[in-house]
């Protein structure tokens, strides 16, 4: 009786490359079974049942209980928001906060939602998880967000604010002042002069330049 030679097997890289070429014949084929019509309505219903699912959980990102959901915000920023002009006035005109803080232009929002990972780690890993660490690191953050909101114009505050609404003789001789001579010439932006508007502002004592 004669040895049967043993057929060796292909290695791990042949059978995926194999298995990738299998894949890809099958994906460029046309069907069989299914009209050619068909496949791209089914993907069209797909893309848009997609599109809705995610959009739907990006929007749901965007709401106060989302961004409140974590005591680090609830018990700092969002408690002290909720002593200003901005949660409660005679108007009853409140700003959430993605209204100050997420851009609304869709590619611009999803940037800043790629960005909002720095926060998710911060959150896993405790960097602010007690009063104290979040005042220690408060300067930090406040000043990556001034700088956001400088470099594109205070677009989230103009989206509320506009200049060419302004009625001036309503306003204080200062702030008249400062709006023609900053604002409306364009040398400065909203950020410049209202960092905490909305929130207590750090220990600014080192800041250079603020008095």
């Amino acid at each position: 009786m004669t040895a049967t030679a043993e057929i060796p097997r292909p290695s791990f890289r042949r059978r995926s490359l194999v298995f990738a070429r299998d894949i890809w014949h099958v994906l460029r084929r046309p069907s069989s079974v299914f009209s050619l019509g068909g496949l791209v309505l089914a993907g069209f219903v797909a893309g848009i049942i997609f599109w809705g699912a995610f959009n739907t959980a990006l929007e749901l990102t965007n709401i106060e209980p989302f961004c409140t959901s974590c005591h680090e915000m609830r018990e700092n920023v969002f408690e002290e928001l909720k002593t200003t002009v901005h949660y409660t006035n005679r108007s009853g005109v409140r700003a959430h906060c993605p209204d100050c803080h997420v851009p609304h232009d869709w590619t611009d929002k999803i940037a800043r939602k790629m960005q909002a990972s720095k926060e998710v780690w911060g959150k896993i890993f405790g960097t602010i998880d007690t009063r104290e660490k979040f005042l220690a690191h408060r300067l930090e953050l406040a000043s990556r967000e001034w700088a956001r909101m400088k470099a594109n114009d205070s677009l989230e505050c103009r989206n509320c604010h506009s200049a060419e609404s302004m009625d001036i003789t309503r306003q204080s001789p200062r702030a008249v002042d400062s709006h023609q001579r900053f604002l409306f010439t364009g040398e400065k932006t909203c950020i410049d002069c209202h960092k905490g508007i909305a929130h207590q502002l750090p220990d600014m004592r080192n800041v250079p330049g603020w008095q």
